[in-house]
């Protein structure tokens, strides 16, 4: 059976099923979506392996496949040529939904729409909002990057600082980029860019250092990713200054420990967990019922803040693997 005909038959059923529980008349009290039969639904993404971040989007794609009773793949890699070969696997499969994270879109172009083209519902996540429509997608899931980014620059401002490194850590995700262009249009202060490679902590920390060795008026660094935060926090102790606030995006429970301390001023929570949990269900309920989310607009898990006010309550949830 073709996946259009699974799922048309799957609607197609609903009717038929109401009709023989409640002998023709509604029943509200019994009301429930109907069987789908087996579905598999594909989520391949820009992560590298070890992303603790990632980790806790697969911790929600994990429960709600167990929730909704259906099969889940996962697939990561940080270059776009093989995350697009795993969406073309996929496609093979004739997996019933796919879910893509697009922090390269135009890399994944011609692969997301192959998947539309051959009937499989898209949903994308994390990164690439802005052209997810475009590309035939019904929906995206996640953070819009200027907006988040936009909130940060004014929480910065808050924060009395004056003088902001955003520090960039994988080339070419333009994701990043809106994160940074966000904050630099809303904050007071000065902000620039400078490159660092999430893959190699050691080395990005000593870059920060170093900018903050030539440039006194530095005081404050914004990262963009868990890991790099912690990086930051090490640097700040290579380069002798504790007259430097650390801001980051993203949650773990080294950072919840860095807020805890006061090492690590704020964190911007775009809840990673609803970014694995959300599609799925979406893809589920689009089979059995055939409901669409978000009307076209982002369906946004963030940004939300966490700092001293509330990281105790976070970390409870990050111990679990949630947040």
């Amino acid at each position: 059976m073709t996946r259009t005909k699974k799922i048309a038959g799957a609607l197609l059923a609903l009717p038929l099923l109401a009709t023989a529980c409640s002998g023709g008349e509604a029943d509200g009290a019994d009301a429930s979506v109907g069987p789908v039969g087996e579905l598999t639904i594909a989520m391949v993404t820009h992560a590298n392996p070890g992303d603790l971040f990632w980790d806790v989007v697969r911790a929600g794609l994990d429960q709600a496949a167990s929730d909704h009773g259906i099969t889940t793949t996962y697939q990561g890699s940080g270059e776009p040529a093989e995350q697009a070969q795993f969406i073309e696997t996929a496609i093979s499969q004739d997996v019933d939904g796919l879910i893509v994270s697009m922090a390269n879109p135009d890399a994944l172009r011609g692969s997301v729409e192959q998947a539309v083209e051959a009937g499989i519902p898209v949903i994308t996540i994390n990164s690439g909002a802005e052209v997810s429509a475009e590309f035939g997608a019904m929906a995206h899931v996640g953070q819009t990057e200027s907006v988040a980014g936009e909130a940060t620059g004014e929480r910065l401002t808050e924060e009395g600082l004056t003088n902001v490194l955003c520090v960039v850590h994988e080339a070419g995700n333009v994701g990043l980029e809106e994160r940074c262009a966000g904050a630099a249009s809303t904050f007071d202060g000065e902000m620039r860019n400078v490159q660092v490679q999430v893959s190699d902590l050691g080395a990005a920390a000593a870059t920060i250092a170093a900018e903050l060795q030539s440039d006194d008026s530095i005081d404050g660094v914004l990262t963009l990713n868990n890991g790099v935060a912690g990086a930051a926090v090490d640097a700040l102790g290579t380069a002798a200054r504790d007259d430097v606030g650390i801001a980051t995006f993203d949650v773990d429970s080294d950072v919840l420990a860095g807020i805890t301390a006061g090492d690590i001023l704020f964190a911007v929570d775009q809840q990673p967990y609803l970014q694995g949990y959300l599609p799925v269900t979406m893809l589920y309920l689009y089979a059995a019922n055939g409901n669409t989310v978000g009307g076209g607009q982002p369906v946004l898990t963030g940004p939300g803040f966490v700092d001293a006010s509330n990281v105790e309550q976070v970390t409870q949830y990050a111990e679990q693997g949630t947040r």
